[in-house]
């Protein structure tokens, strides 16, 4: 009779040589001394099997046998040495760990107090769960933190009790035992020296074994989605303000207010060169559902706000008398303003790197101006003194604006 974890014991029958049980103490005994000193093992974190003679297989199949207990056998099970710190990280970061193995329920719960988990001293043993009603079983897994004796197809039912109470649910296994579970998580991670069927259905492989590797995997991805996100956000604000600007030229029938060498300059400064460093930053932020809606929150109001006010500027600073290029210029300043600090709600929170970054591309346009043949290659000609004030006085009103309005649309960064 092989072994299953249904079961909970394998069975062999030699014949004059008697039939032998070899399986979990609290499934084979029903008390006595030998059942007593198997818990008392268990209470301490060490595996525990009983060796039994039975009368037969087929009554020991039917739970019929009579059960001689001969000897306990006990495995010791060393803690990986990245276990503690890496539960430390996950409940730093708001992840709730449940323990679910089929050992006996006492030995599951002197590892977890041992790795300090919380509610490791309460564990459940998962024959006594409801099997019929998934909402008791959800109230039973948000309660408590450690179960033992769970059955293959008890692993899904978490799996699935915990989806249903609207949480994200990540499962970690290496047997054949928690391939239902593996597949029907959200996310699925096998251990490299786990079984062909487990690694088959985990979405994540640790090939190296060991635990330590996952805060790296989850800090990847928050790395990943919070940093698309942020370069979405510059992206497409200059997409909404090249829209609304396209718009009242060609339809309000005005001049543009820039040539495109000078939208060249501005876009690499508050653009190319900060999209470069924020795509690849590290970062752990935890995301979070509604990435298009949060972008265009943020992209539409400041876009629309850009265009504003590198309209009102080149209207503000048109001059019949004065070149052209002088007008675009005051323009051109207070699209680079207004788009800057953009950028710098973007890159909140300002990290000395970050700052560093904001106040080099301020640093360089600065240069730009400063510079005869950047001014020249550029074709930026500063007019008067009050042409510069102006495009900065409505920068500062536009980049006012466009604070409170992304703060309303609730996707300003704390």
């Amino acid at each position: 009779m092989p072994f299953s974890s249904a079961r909970k014991w394998s069975g062999a029958d030699f014949g004059e040589r008697g039939t032998w049980l070899l399986g979990a103490p609290d499934v084979l005994l029903k008390g006595g001394d030998a059942y007593d000193r198997a818990a008392e093992l268990a209470a301490s974190g060490a595996r525990v099997l009983a060796l039994c003679r039975a009368d037969s297989l087929d009554a020991a199949e039917r739970g019929h046998a009579v059960v001689e207990p001969v000897a306990l056998v006990t495995f010791c099970q060393p803690i990986r040495p990245d276990a503690r710190e890496t539960l430390r990280y996950f409940a730093e970061q708001g992840v709730t760990v449940k323990v679910i193995s089929g050992d006996n329920p006492l030995a599951v719960s002197a590892i977890a107090a041992g790795l300090g988990i919380p509610g490791a001293e309460h564990a459940v043993d998962a024959r006594t769960l409801p099997h019929d009603d998934p909402a008791a079983l959800g109230e039973m897994l948000d309660s408590h933190t450690v179960f033992g004796r769970v059955t293959p197809q008890q692993k899904r039912e978490f799996v699935t009790a915990l989806q249903a109470r609207g949480h994200t649910v990540a499962m970690t296994g290496d047997g054949v035992n928690d391939v239902l579970a593996l597949k029907d998580a959200d996310l699925g991670i096998a251990m490299g020296a786990g079984s062909p069927a487990t690694k088959a259905v985990a979405q994540v492989v640790l090939l190296d074994n060991t635990f330590a590797t996952l805060p790296h995997v989850v800090g990847e991805g928050r790395r990943v989605l919070a940093n698309i996100e942020r370069v979405s956000n510059l992206f497409l604000t200059k997409t909404f303000y090249a829209i609304v600007l396209s718009l009242l030229v060609g339809v309000a029938g005005v001049a543009f207010p820039f040539a495109p060498r000078h939208s060249t300059l501005t876009n690499l400064l508050v653009i190319g060169i900060p999209a470069i460093f924020l795509a690849l930053a590290p970062t752990l932020e935890r995301s979070q559902p509604g990435f298009v809606a949060r972008v265009l929150r943020f992209a539409v109001p400041a876009g629309v706000l850009c265009a504003l006010a590198v309209m009102a500027t080149f209207w503000a600073a048109h001059d019949a008398a004065a070149p052209l290029l002088e007008n675009q210029t005051a323009a051109v300043i207070t699209l680079f303003l207004t788009t800057w600090w953009v950028l710098v709600l973007i890159a909140r929170p300002l990290t000395w790197w970050r700052g560093v970054l904001v106040a080099a591309m301020a640093a360089l346009f600065a240069a730009g101006f400063a510079l005869p043949f950047v001014r020249k290659f550029f074709a930026l000609e500063p007019g008067g003194l009050g042409d510069v004030l102006t495009a900065v006085g409505i920068s500062l009103v536009a980049a006012v604006t466009i604070s409170v309005a992304v703060k309303l649309a609730g996707t300003l960064r704390p």
